[in-house]
């Protein structure tokens, strides 16, 4: 079924509404650029003036055009050595913000019954904050290593391993959102997978009902549900009221 305007800026394939947001059991959240309006490793590469090229090469991650984001990634972390903590944390205060429509999203959900999972390429610093203001039930995202004795406080430009393994990647994201549903005795039908980047259509090939948020352009096109215009709530009007 070719994609559709359901309505101004929210395009639909694959499916007839309306849907029951009940017949879902579980919601996997990107967190950059979807729950939140900011990619958090290009601001924090600001802080060491960096932004530029570490910008360059999420946006071409994040569109599929590096076949390694692992590599990608530390490519990324590699130049965010010597950032302090006050950085990171001046990142949260003064440049990270919901994005539109996200509260009211998952507060729907979590009133529906939904479990919430946020699967993130970025970093625990930020998805522990995001996971605690919002009330989602489970993470997973990467670590970075901050620097012990002299100099204590900064960045390495590594990231930690962590039990899982070593980053958050398409693969990972997909993996989680499968040992999610397992742990929840769940089919991954029943869930609903949101994200924006190359790296979220591993996890939303599995799920259910997979939905774009103002989306590059290969996740726009193999996305049920592409959020155009608006917020993220406006997935909400797929379903039965």
């Amino acid at each position: 079924m070719p994609a559709q305007e359901f309505a101004p800026g929210l395009q639909i394939q694959g499916f007839t509404p309306p849907l029951r947001l009940t017949d879902y059991k579980l919601v996997a959240f990107d967190m950059d650029s979807t729950l939140i309006n900011i990619e958090c490793v290009d601001e924090i590469a600001d802080a060491v003036g960096m932004k530029e090229e570490v910008a360059a090469i999420t946006e071409a991650a994040m569109r599929g055009e590096i076949a390694d984001y692992k590599e990608s990634l530390r490519r990324r972390v590699a130049l965010l050595k010597g950032v302090t903590i006050a950085d990171l944390e001046e990142v949260y205060v003064q440049r990270l913000q919901l994005n539109p429509g996200a509260q009211k999203l998952v507060q729907a959900c979590q009133a529906a019954g939904l479990k919430t999972l946020l699967v993130s390429g970025g970093f625990t610093f930020f998805t522990d904050r995001i996971r605690d203001r919002l009330g989602i039930d489970f993470t997973r995202s990467n670590m970075l290593e901050i620097r012990s004795g002299p100099n204590c406080g900064e960045l390495t430009g590594r990231m930690v391993d962590q039990p899982w393994g070593d980053i958050c990647d398409g693969a990972e994201k997909r993996r989680m959102l499968l040992e999610t549903c397992q742990q929840l005795g769940i089919s991954p039908r029943q869930a609903i997978a949101v994200g924006d980047g190359a790296n979220d259509l591993p996890m939303m090939g599995e799920a259910g009902l997979s939905v774009a948020y103002h989306a590059k352009p290969k996740v726009r096109e193999q996305a049920m549900v592409a959020i155009n215009e608006g917020g993220l709530d406006r997935v909400l009007e797929v379903f039965a009221r």
